[in-house]
């Protein structure tokens, strides 16, 4: 998973972790994304499963479960 946080503070962040780069955002949107990207791998583990493991529909739904939604104009890709 890629995070990439559009607004700033001036300073310059980055986060890895298992299966994510944060790149980015102020210090709140640098921590949200943190957040959520920890909560997705719990989940994803609760189910016994690795991210390229994980079909897209389960993806979607973990994702939902802690805030993430999709845009339309991901949708209209899909």
């Amino acid at each position: 998973m890629l995070g990439l946080g559009l607004d700033s503070d001036g300073h310059k962040r980055l986060t890895t972790g298992p299966n994510f780069a944060l790149v980015g955002g102020t210090a709140e949107t640098h921590e949200e994304m943190t957040e959520k990207a920890i909560k997705i791998n719990e989940k994803l583990a609760a189910k016994g499963k690795t991210l390229g493991e994980a079909s897209r529909e389960e993806m979607d739904e973990i994702a939902e479960s802690v805030g993430l939604q999709r845009t339309k104009r991901s949708e209209q890709r899909n």
